[in-house]
């Protein structure tokens, strides 16, 4: 499970190092590729094929369906890291996200996000009241 949040830096290569809690579970490869919210979504690749799998499921005859799927395996991208951890993140994947010099990567229990991080300070200032009123409606049987 991926936790927490880490603050690595993009080289001028467009790479940057996994935070070490995370480079086991993505030492054989990664997938990445466009998230919700303007961020980048790291799945191991065994998460990725469950995960469309999952997804796939969905009937062709659904336009929704088929727009989410587009969006997301268009901009998919796959590699294994380095032997330093490194992953190197596309320039379209960079220009989607924003993503500048300074990053947050963040634990997001199934796969890693990562986020230009003045847009991730931005998201926790604008949700973390939301987030204090969450209640067992939203999700039910866990408070």
């Amino acid at each position: 499970m991926f936790l927490g949040t880490y603050s690595p830096k993009l080289d001028d290569k467009g790479r940057l190092i996994l935070p070490a809690k995370f480079r086991e579970d993505l030492a054989e490869g990664v997938v990445l590729t466009r998230g919700q919210d303007r961020c980048v979504y790291v799945f191991s690749s065994s998460e990725f094929e469950g995960f469309h799998a999952q997804i796939r499921q969905a009937p062709v005859t659904s336009k929704q369906a088929r727009d989410y799927l587009r969006l997301l395996l268009s901009a998919a991208h796959a590699e294994t890291p380095d032997k330093q951890g490194r992953i190197t993140i596309p320039p379209q994947l960079r220009k989607y996200a924003g993503l500048d010099r300074e990053l947050a990567v963040i634990g997001a229990g199934t796969r890693a996000e990562i986020w230009d991080a003045t847009a991730w300070d931005a998201y926790v200032e604008a949700n973390e009241a939301a987030f204090s009123e969450t209640a067992e409606e939203v999700i039910p049987g866990l408070l």
